[in-house]
């Protein structure tokens, strides 16, 4: 989990920040994103240690992601920096750029400008420093793990907020994706604002609702007729 953070080390750059997202997928909610910069000390010391486990978010039960959450926002040896983009931008420039604006932004707000960024998934456009592309990145580099961890977390903390505003549509079991309670509840409720209007299924949803709408329309004015 630390070939490419040693690559790096390697060349003199020892503020390596890892970046992931989280987000892409749901039909509902921001995509977020996090970058993570360790102590290269701190992370030769602990990659067996207290980081011991650390990859995927997807492969960590969520106590387990929020135990190292706990750890990774605690430690004075890991600076974080968190970015997202909301469902207007989602809709406005596509989840794709969404996501790399989410991703740009999260490098941004951290504490210290690293040397590079190793980035999970495809080449990102627009980061400060030169980046390393690496497919899968969340289960080969511990500092995108990190990241993913701490976008993981934060964004369900945010789903589970947005069940308390909306609570007729289950956000807080399924985060947004498009599980047959959220398709079912898009289909009895439509879409809330916090929905992405320019994903299919969302779509969709509002015009079956909308024709029933109507539909209902028609069939009361025929009673009020007879």
């Amino acid at each position: 989990m630390l070939r490419f953070e040693r690559q790096c080390w390697k060349n003199g750059l020892t503020r390596v920040a890892g970046v992931d997202e989280v987000g892409r997928g749901p039909l509902a909610g921001p995509v977020m994103a996090a970058a993570a910069v360790f102590d290269f000390y701190f992370l030769e010391a602990e990659e067996h240690g207290m980081l011991e486990g650390l990859t995927d978010s997807k492969k960590l039960t969520e106590s387990r992601r929020e135990h190292f959450f706990n750890i990774l926002s605690a430690s004075p040896f890991v600076k974080i920096g968190v970015g997202y983009a909301d469902v207007a931008e989602i809709d406005s420039v596509n989840i794709l750029n969404a996501t790399h604006m989410a991703m740009i932004r999260a490098v941004e707000k951290l504490p210290c400008s690293p040397d590079h960024i190793l980035v999970d998934g495809l080449p990102v456009k627009g980061f400060p420093c030169p980046s390393t592309s690496i497919i899968g990145g969340d289960g080969k580099s511990i500092s995108i793990a990190a990241a993913s961890v701490v976008a993981k977390v934060l964004r369900d903390r945010v789903m589970k907020d947005l069940d308390l505003e909306y609570p007729e549509y289950g956000f807080a079991k399924h985060k947004g994706y498009g599980s047959r309670m959220h398709m079912q509840a898009l289909l009895e409720h439509g879409p809330s604002s916090v929905h992405r209007m320019s994903f299919r299924p969302v779509r969709e949803s509002a015009a079956i609702r909308k024709i029933e709408k109507c539909q209902q329309e028609y069939r009361n004015e025929q009673s009020e007729l007879f």
